[in-house]
């Protein structure tokens, strides 16, 4: 049997007005759709409907990618979708890796199809945090130890990047932020703003921006994404911002405008 295709989707922060026209379109087509429990509640139901789900829980990432490679194998065109954009802490890379360690690179027909990413939803609603450089990193050691989360925070946040921190505070490590926190008290202001997102583009969703010194921990989760500002990032009511550097421009009229 001819091998089909197998497309990793990133479905977007979770309104179905995200969701781009190319993944909208290879959504439609696949014959099999595989991804995580919740994630799979994130595609419009029209473009689930009549097709192979091949659902799976939490900490099953290897298990969907091998099935998903199974679905295309057997001639369905496939589908494995994750939230956000697939090459972003996703599941592009693992099906890559499971397509090479079986010898299938060539073989099955493969594609990322890019979406928005978690970081992208949380600074819209934020306004304009990531204005000039800055760093993601995921505070999750399932995979990465934790000395190496550190070294990465305190040279992000030593060179002033903007950080955006994903997967900021779970049940089963509830003091890897505090500790994140103190590492960027050492190198900002007390007054450098800290950006909050909750469930961005979903039902319930939330965005505050804090002072560095009185942002508490306790309030954030996982459907939480942290964005903590650089030297020059300000607070601009409920917003953000991170200015590009105009204002210092030659000939700029940012400082003459009218109050």
């Amino acid at each position: 049997m001819t091998p089909a295709s197998l497309h990793v989707v990133g479905l977007g922060p979770g309104d179905a007005a995200c969701l781009t026209p190319q993944a909208r379109s290879v959504l439609a087509q696949a014959t099999c759709v595989a991804g995580y429990n919740l994630y799979m509640e994130l595609v419009p139901s029209e473009l689930l409907a009549g097709k192979q789900c091949i659902s799976t829980g939490m900490r099953h990432e290897e298990e969907r990618c091998i099935a998903a490679v199974e679905a295309a194998l057997g001639g369905q065109p496939t589908a494995l979708v994750c939230s956000g954009d697939p090459g972003i802490y996703a599941l592009a890379g693992l099906a890559l890796e499971v397509l090479e360690s079986r010898g299938l690179m060539g073989t099955v027909p493969f594609g990322v199809v890019p979406g928005v990413p978690a970081v992208c939803a949380a600074a819209a609603l934020l306004g304009a945090p990531l204005m000039h450089d800055f760093a993601c990193i995921s505070l999750s050691d399932l995979l990465t130890p934790w000395e190496t989360i550190v070294r990465r925070l305190n040279a992000a946040l030593e060179a002033d990047f903007v950080c955006a921190i994903y997967n900021p505070r779970s049940k089963g490590r509830p003091h890897h932020l505090e500790q994140a926190l103190e590492i960027a008290r050492r190198f900002r202001a007390p007054h450098c703003p800290v950006g909050l997102v909750r469930k961005a583009f979903r039902p319930g969703e939330e965005a505050r921006v804090f002072r560095l010194d009185q942002f508490d921990a306790g309030q954030v989760d996982m459907l939480s994404l942290l964005i903590i500002g650089n030297a020059e990032s300000r607070a601009l009511g409920n917003f953000m911002l991170t200015p590009r550097g105009y204002a210092r421009k030659k000939g700029s009229d940012l400082g003459n405008l009218p109050k």
